[in-house]
């Protein structure tokens, strides 16, 4: 399953509309996504409530993973998203 390890470039962190951003791109992929901080247990990231609940804050890095078709694509795109301020 490929990794990555990301810092939330959103000044809101990872909550709202960020949030609702990346939860629409994840659901595109077919495989697994998950997202969570370094050392915890991470949650689906096709899931709005779950993603929220981590609260993720602006700078905070989580490490994101896939898995299925198209693995390393969305690793990349998603990673991408995570790393960028979707306001700007």
């Amino acid at each position: 399953m490929p990794e990555i390890r990301v810092k939330i470039a959103s000044p809101v962190g990872l909550h709202a509309r960020p949030a609702s951003l990346f939860v629409k791109a994840a659901a595109k992929h077919p495989g697994l996504v998950s997202i969570g901080r370094p050392g915890t247990e991470p949650v689906d990231a096709r899931s709005m409530l779950s993603v929220l609940s981590l609260a993720i804050g602006h700078g905070e890095e989580v490490i994101l993973r896939t898995d299925g078709e198209g693995a390393d694509s969305a690793l990349s795109e998603l990673s991408t998203l995570l790393a960028s301020d979707p306001e700007a």
